[in-house]
């Protein structure tokens, strides 16, 4: 058998990796595709590295949906298994009402699979779900940007209380971070004509794809990339509304400690966001306390306008950062000779550990500098918005300090994230309100 020609295309901005257009890969979809004689294209929503999510119209039942159409390489992962994961939660009863019983039930910000199907193409066959599509997710509506403190609240709230429920039904979500966030869209959407939808949103943002030799492209890649349409608002325009609409997504990650292990070193969660055991302990099954820390730097970005922790650097200059916010005094001691190490040569070490950073490095604050840096000093230029008192400052940090903490098994549960003064006092309060001024 001929080994299979590699082909690169040039690059284009804001999508999908084009190289993985090939057998086992992506199906390409285009603008106007009817899949399942049901289901009519006009958009794209997203992409990941198993999946493109686009935006349909249901002939059928005439409304919109978002189509999640995996990779068909099935050696990559079990091409069901999210699916059937939502399908779990969806008939699993919940429990989370009976541990704050005044808020909403957490299944309500799971995705319900609507429909479920598979496509054959070039690249292989592939499977399909539909579910209700979102305005967008919490980066996209952050970016340089803050939410209006009640609904930065209900947000955080929200948040918890949908992990809340993911844990009580035995699984860990593996994957938690802003863009797998999202907003519902208001029922009356689906009341827009295509017509009308095209109106207001314009059409699809189409990119040419062209190899980088020059060449003809293959029959099984796209001819056109399209740019996801982002359908929301801007933080500052989010309403208490907006807040409880929210939806946890993308639980292609997600595990079951009672049942399987998933290792340290096969946590795909977003470097700056990953749990620190998933560096250190990169051999070591995970657990819920993998989702506790990735939860509080979530909940951090989404009441102030700075990530805690650096986005764009390296391993090594994250648990830096760490280790600057928390403190050297938490850090654990039997990761500190790893950490030390000054060579990277020596067979003792395991070099896929981190490792300090050599020379100068910018130090990151501890947790109350990095609050002033990150959050308050942002929402005093806007007051508009709302700032933290001094007593809810308090409180947030406290309840940070115990999601943000180097040894797993000292975190919070959930449940103790729940019951901490900041959600008790100041956030879960807000998940069930309406009010028209949202920025309190």
């Amino acid at each position: 058998m001929l080994p299979r020609e590699l082909i690169e295309y040039n690059y284009i901005s804001g999508v999908e990796r084009l190289e993985l257009y090939e057998p086992g890969g992506y199906h390409p979809v285009r603008i106007g595709d009817v899949l399942r004689n049901r289901y009519r294209v006009l958009d794209k929503l997203g992409f990941g590295g198993y999946s493109t999510i686009w935006f349909a119209r249901d002939n059928r039942l005439e409304r919109y949906v978002a189509v999640k159409v995996k990779v068909s390489d099935s050696s990559l992962l079990n091409p069901q298994r999210e699916a059937s994961i939502l399908r779990a939660l969806s008939s699993s009863r919940s429990t989370t009402a009976q541990n704050a019983p005044t808020v909403l039930d957490g299944r309500d910000a799971i995705p319900k699979i609507l429909d479920e199907f598979n496509i054959e193409g070039p690249n292989g066959v592939h499977a399909c779900y539909t579910v209700a599509p979102a305005q967008g997710n919490l980066q996209e509506a952050s970016f340089s940007r803050l939410f209006p403190i009640r609904v930065a609240r209900a947000l955080a709230a929200r948040l918890a209380i949908a992990v809340s429920f993911v844990h009580s039904q035995g699984f860990v979500h593996g994957d938690i971070h802003l863009r797998n966030v999202l907003v519902g869209l208001p029922s009356t959407f689906d009341e827009l004509s295509m017509d009308e939808f095209k109106k207001k949103f314009g059409e699809p943002e189409t990119v040419p794809v062209s190899r980088i030799d020059g060449k003809p492209l293959p029959p099984n890649v796209p001819t056109q990339a399209v740019i996801p349409l982002y359908l929301g608002k801007k933080a500052q325009e989010f309403t208490l509304d907006d807040a409880n609409a929210l939806i946890l997504s993308d639980f292609g990650e997600a595990f079951t400690p009672a049942v399987e292990r998933r290792l340290g070193r096969d946590c795909y969660t977003p470097i700056s966001k990953k749990a620190p055991e998933a560096f250190f302990q990169p051999d070591s099954p995970l657990s819920y306390s993998s989702d506790i820390w990735s939860l509080g730097n979530a909940i951090w970005e989404i009441v102030g306008m700075k990530p805690l922790f650096s986005d764009w650097e390296g391993q090594d200059e994250i648990v830096a950062e760490q280790i600057d916010v928390i403190g050297y005094q938490h850090f654990p001691l039997d990761w500190r000779k790893q950490w030390e190490r000054q060579s990277s040569g020596k067979e003792e070490f395991d070099q896929r550990l981190p490792r300090q950073p050599l020379g100068n490095r910018e130090v990151w604050p501890p947790f109350e500098g990095a609050f002033e840096e990150c959050v308050q000093k942002f929402r005093r230029k806007q007051e508009a918005l709302g700032t933290f008192c001094e007593d809810e400052t308090r409180a947030f940090l406290d309840l940070m300090r115990g999601m943000l903490t180097f040894q797993p098994e000292k975190r919070l549960t959930i449940e103790g994230v729940l019951k901490s003064e900041w959600m008790r006092k100041w956030v879960l309060p807000q998940v069930s309100a309406r009010h028209v001024d949202a920025s309190g």
